[in-house]
């Protein structure tokens, strides 16, 4: 594995069970986060985003699981084949995560002070006076107004964006080489959300770790990402630097997806869409699984699927359109 590469995702698969049988969310899937780099993964709701970062989180549980691949880190360990024990030390101290909606994460009957320090207890030797200096280290870090009051707070007596941070030190807390932000600003206000993206961005150039940031906003991997995967239903249609995806998308569906972003100059009465929506997960087409919404699609495509072609460096595409021209 490359020296630069943090974590290597090869052939990954992922299924639940739907009405007694199992059906594939995630579909061989192959992707690097290098270090010190933020790589976001773009693409609509059912596209299986959150469900990849949950499989590198170690997650998945009944009624699904991961059915196929590997995810290996740097040292060659393969994070699927872990024990319950060693997956509870890889949480935490190499990878960590910020959910969507803090309110769901975090415990209402405990302080914000407390569940920090039971996650630094967790994974570091530390006395609980360490620990609840930490604590206020990690919530001066993140911008929280007046730590040493908010720290003995309840979820319920802080706004959305203060959770949110509160949820961001808490990843933060025992130093991970990888950060997972599964739509973490979702739920905020434009103003509070550029400053959520703002405080990740300058953590991640602090620290030099990886972020993979999970999103279907386009403007938010323009702002903050360096690579970006498009996904959609369960495949990687095309990844590829941000320049190059916004400068030359080549996927039909990342077209789509560019032609679908409003702009200021626009004089079309309507905003722009894809036709149709994503397949249901027990009927993913035969071949391409976007041939029955492409406006290019020919037999070839609805028949095989393509495989994932780098047609220049760094830029890989699944498509026959695109590959065979």
């Amino acid at each position: 594995m490359d020296k630069n590469t943090l974590f290597k995702i090869e052939d990954l698969s992922a299924a639940f069970k739907i009405d007694g049988k199992m059906v594939n969310v995630i579909d061989g899937i192959n992707f690097e986060i290098k270090k010190g780099e933020i790589l976001g993964i773009a693409g609509e709701s059912g596209s299986g985003k959150s469900v990849t970062s949950k499989c590198i989180m170690q997650l998945i549980s009944e009624p699904g699981k991961i059915t196929g691949g590997r995810i290996l880190l740097e040292n060659g360990d393969d994070v699927v084949q872990y024990t319950d024990k060693q997956r509870r030390s890889y949480r935490g101290k190499k990878v960590a995560m910020i959910f969507q909606e803090p309110m769901t994460s975090l415990n209402p009957v405990f302080t914000c002070k407390d569940q920090i320090m039971e996650a630094i207890r967790l994974h570091q030797d530390v006395s609980k006076k360490d620990a609840e200096k930490r604590v206020l280290e990690m919530l001066k870090l993140v911008g929280i107004p007046s730590p040493e009051l908010r720290m003995n707070c309840y979820p319920f007596e802080l706004s959305g964006g203060m959770r949110q941070r509160m949820m961001i030190a808490m990843a933060l807390c025992c130093n991970p080489e990888l950060l997972i932000a599964d739509e973490p600003t979702t739920a905020l206000d434009p103003t509070i959300e550029a400053q959520i993206l703002d405080l990740i961005r300058s953590i991640q150039k602090e620290r030099q770790m990886s972020v993979l940031f999970i999103t279907h906003d386009l403007a938010v991997v323009a702002e903050l990402c360096h690579r970006v995967i498009i996904m959609y239903a369960g495949r990687i249609m095309e990844s590829a630097s941000v320049e190059e995806i916004f400068e030359k998308p080549l996927h039909p569906y990342t077209q789509g997806l560019m032609k679908a972003i409003p702009k200021i100059d626009q004089t079309e009465e309507w905003l722009y869409n894809i036709p149709g929506h994503v397949p249901a997960l027990a009927d993913i087409p035969k071949g391409c699984v976007f041939s029955n919404r492409c406006p290019h699609a020919t037999e070839k495509c609805f028949n095989e699927r393509p495989q994932p072609k780098e047609v220049s460096e760094g830029h890989i595409v699944s498509c026959w359109l695109t590959t065979e021209a």
